[in-house]
C-alpha cells in the first residue's frame, strides 16, 4: 500500500466500554489481530465502576485510552471521534469482537468504490454461553440481495431486508459523522441508529460485505448501550427522523422504513400486553399505517393476554424451526 493510499485509509477504531473488565480483553485482542491493522485504537471508559480501566491501561502505548465521566455510549462514542487523526471510523463496543479479516475486507471494498462514504457487514450472533454461533444472515442472501454490486443504493431498503449491519461493523469517514452532527447527547437508547439514519438521509449508499466480519456477543450484562422499548424515546426518533427526510429530500426512500419499523415495534408490543401503548403509537402514525392494518391490531389488543400467549407460543415454534437453524454450533475462529 502506497503513502498516500495508507492515508486515504487511515483508520482509527474507536470502542466505548462501560463495566466490561471482563470482556474488554477479548475486545482489543481481536482489533490487535487484524490482518490490516488499524492505525489506532482509541478505548473510551465511559465511568466504569469495575476494572475495566485497569484492564485497558494494561496495553500501554498499543492504546489510546479515555476515561470520562458516565455519559452514556453517544458521549463516548463522540469522544473517540473527536481524539481520532484516522480518516475512517471504525466502531466496536467493549463486549464484542472483530475477526481478523475484517479491516482488510472492508479497506479492499472501499478501495473499488472510492464514492462511498460508510460500509458495513453481515456479521455472526453468538450465545457463546450455549456454545451456539450463526450469522445474521446467510452469506448467500448477502450475496443475492447484492447482485452485480458491492453496495446498497439505499441503506435504508437495505434494512427492512435485515442486510444494514450493526454497530461493531460500521465504518464510516470521520468527516461524514461530523457533517451528520456526530451521535446525540443524552439519548441513551438508539443512538446508533439514529446515527445511521442520519446519514442515509444523505449519504443513502452504502458498501456491504457478505461475510460475516465480526461477532455481536448477545445478551452480555455490561453491554454500553442496551435497553429494554422506550416508546416516548422511540417516537420522539421517529417524529424527528420524518422531519429529517423532508429537509434532505430522502421520504421516498424513509417512509417505507418508517412503516416497516413502526410495525416491527408494534408486534413486540404485543408480546407484553401494552395496549396503551400500541393503541397510541398507531394514532401518532396513522398516516404510515394501512387502516387494514390498524383494524387488525385494534382487534388483537381487544383481549391482550390471549394476544400475548399466542405470540409467545408461535415465538417459541419459530425459533425452534428458524432461529435455532442460524445459530449452529461452530467452532471458534
Amino acid at each position: 500500500m502506497s503513502q498516500m493510499e495508507t492515508k486515504s485509509f487511515s483508520i482509527s477504531a474507536v470502542i466505548p466500554a462501560y463495566n466490561c473488565a471482563e470482556y474488554i480483553n477479548r475486545t482489543i485482542d481481536s482489533v490487535l489481530a487484524q490482518s490490516r491493522a488499524a492505525d489506532e485504537i482509541i478505548v473510551v471508559d465511559d465511568g466504569s465502576t469495575d476494572k475495566t480501566g485497569e484492564v485497558i491501561a494494561s496495553y500501554g502505548s498499543k492504546v489510546k485510552y479515555i476515561h470520562q465521566e458516565n455519559a452514556g455510549a453517544s458521549a463516548a462514542r463522540n469522544a473517540g471521534i473527536n481524539a481520532a487523526s484516522g480518516e475512517w471510523i471504525a466502531f466496536l463496543d467493549g463486549d464484542d469482537e472483530w475477526y481478523p479479516q475484517k479491516l482488510q475486507v472492508q479497506v479492499e471494498l472501499l478501495k473499488r468504490n472510492p464514492h462511498l462514504e460508510w460500509a458495513t457487514a453481515n456479521f455472526d450472533r453468538c450465545l457463546c454461553g450455549e456454545n451456539q454461533r450463526g450469522p445474521d444472515i446467510t452469506q448467500k442472501k448477502g450475496e443475492i440481495l447484492l447482485g452485480e454490486k458491492e453496495y446498497f443504493d439505499n441503506y435504508f431498503s437495505a434494512h427492512m431486508n435485515q442486510a444494514g449491519g450493526w454497530t461493531g461493523t460500521m465504518i464510516i469517514k470521520r468527516k461524514t459523522l461530523e457533517e451528520a452532527g456526530l451521535f446525540r447527547i443524552g439519548q441513551r437508547r438508539a443512538n446508533d441508529l439514529d446515527m445511521w439514519w442520519k446519514i442515509a438521509h444523505r449519504w443513502p449508499q452504502i458498501g456491504y460485505s457478505p461475510e460475516p466480519l465480526a461477532v455481536y456477543h448477545m445478551g452480555t450484562p455490561s453491554s454500553i448501550s442496551q435497553g429494554s422499548f422506550d416508546k416516548e424515546l422511540h417516537c420522539e426518533l421517529m417524529e424527528r427522523h420524518l422531519k429529517l427526510a423532508d429537509q434532505a429530500g430522502s421520504t421516498d426512500n424513509f417512509k417505507p422504513f418508517a412503516t416497516w419499523t413502526i410495525r416491527k415495534w408494534l408486534r413486540a408490543m404485543l408480546f407484553h400486553e401494552a395496549v396503551g401503548d400500541i393503541r397510541s403509537i398507531m394514532h401518532q402514525f396513522k398516516d404510515l399505517l394501512p387502516k387494514s392494518y390498524q383494524m387488525i391490531m385494534r382487534l388483537l389488543t381487544t383481549f391482550p393476554s390471549v394476544t400475548a400467549n399466542s405470540c409467545h407460543l408461535l415465538s417459541q415454534i419459530n425459533r425452534k424451526l428458524h432461529f435455532r437453524q442460524r445459530l449452529v454450533r461452530r467452532p471458534k475462529r
